[in-house]
């Protein structure tokens, strides 16, 4: 098999794992070729708005493991392949040289056992930083249930560590991938907590959980992913709508990935790490589940518009954290300018607000942006609704003249 046809299998066969999206290493230049401090990671952007590319492949796709969602399931009858150390340094920098990426995500099937996979990623890894000199960034998969031993040595060749929890629940894990064992990869999450450093495992952790695949609520996927950032200080938790490549009685039948679901899973875990809401904010028992046609912040204040109109000259930075259309950089500069002047709608605009959002809950000076009579929940979800989903204006009923 020839490298192009085995770059082929091995970039296709890594396209579903969604963690390589990693950024803020402090790895520096010592001499050979690449930067992880200044470029990060691909599927992630720097601080000045550059998109940042990587190579995103597997070691191998060949797995001793049977998981029922997994394309590379050993039961599956599909092409295997495998690379060699030499082949992938070999693509990486030829890519590197070419300007094609600026770093390397490195994951890999599960081949004899846990500790010969390791061993054969941290070789790979070794002979890419010592012998051909490349000190940009590296994103590696540790395999569950290697020894620490040999943890140790990848966490101090890599950039980022991840550790893919798979599924929200224990149970689900045990329906649909038997043969693996969460504890194993929480031991992974425990261990880069506890030593990383400036050279082991700069960039931190994450990890990921496939949505859809099994019947858990969107409040036990969150528990979940709260959990995870308390317990482990994880940079990223990501969420991975189920795509159906296998067929089998214990998988979903779904025509399409939930990737609706994904991405306002996504909108709330933002709001977890940086807006300061918990999960009980969002969810409870009689909502388990987002509004699939509202984002959860809208879905929120909706819920709570005994908090709102916010007045914009008046309120806390954390009171404007929680008003849709707001965002960090907007909370910060609202707070500075009103030190100076009385902020109207228009000088929101300016600022960056979203302020066909936001209008709906606040005021600016004691003025709703229209009569206060429309500060009512069915108007504003209404509104925030066709805002979100652009499509249902045509199905919208036309008003009569004479009615």
């Amino acid at each position: 098999m020839t490298l192009e046809e085995k770059l082929k299998i091995l970039a296709d066969a890594a396209k579903y794992d969604a963690s390589c999206s990693s950024s803020g290493s402090s790895r520096k230049n010592e001499g050979g070729i690449g930067n992880a401090a200044y470029s990060g990671i691909c599927h992630s952007f720097a601080s000045d708005g550059r998109c940042i590319s990587l190579l995103k492949i597997l070691m191998t796709n060949c797995c001793i493991f049977d998981c029922k969602y997994c394309i590379n399931r050993k039961s599956n009858n599909i092409k295997r392949a495998i690379f060699t150390p030499e082949e992938v340094c070999t693509i990486t920098i030829n890519f590197y040289r070419r300007n094609y990426i600026e770093g390397l995500f490195l994951s890999s099937g599960i081949i004899k056992n846990p500790d010969y996979t390791m061993e054969l990623l941290i070789k790979t890894i070794k002979m890419l930083r010592y012998k051909y000199h490349f000190h940009g960034y590296i994103h590696c998969k540790a395999i569950p249930g290697a020894s620490t031993q040999l943890l140790k040595e990848l966490g101090n060749l890599v950039d980022r560590l991840s550790a893919n929890i798979e599924l929200p629940t224990e149970n689900g894990l045990k329906l649909l991938a038997p043969n693996k064992d969460s504890s194993k990869v929480t031991k992974i999450m425990s261990y880069v907590k506890e030593n990383r450093s400036h050279s082991f495992v700069p960039a931190g952790g994450s990890t990921q959980m496939i949505i859809g695949a099994t019947k858990e609520t969107d409040l036990d996927i969150m528990k979940k992913s709260e959990s995870l950032y308390q317990s482990f200080d994880l940079k990223r938790v990501f969420y991975s709508a189920y795509i159906p490549v296998n067929k089998d009685k214990l998988l979903p039948s779904l025509s399409t990935p939930p990737l609706v679901r994904e991405n306002r899973l996504y909108q709330a875990d933002w709001l977890l790490r940086f807006y300061g809401f918990h999960v009980t904010d969002l969810l409870d028992e009689e909502h388990p589940n987002f509004n699939i046609l509202m984002d959860p912040k809208a879905n929120w204040a909706l819920r709570h518009l005994e908090e709102f109109p916010k007045e914009i000259n008046k309120v806390s930075y954390y009171d404007l954290l929680k008003v849709p259309g707001i965002g960090i950089k907007s909370a910060e500069r609202i707070i500075a300018c009103r030190k100076n002047f009385k902020i109207t709608f228009d000088d929101l605009k300016k600022m960056g607000v979203v302020i066909k959002r936001a209008k709906y809950f606040i005021t600016c000076n004691g003025k709703y942006f229209i009569n206060s009579t429309y500060f009512q929940r069915k108007f504003i979800e209404a509104n925030l609704i066709l805002e979100d989903n652009p499509k249902l204006e045509s199905k919208k009923e036309q008003l009569s003249l004479f009615s």
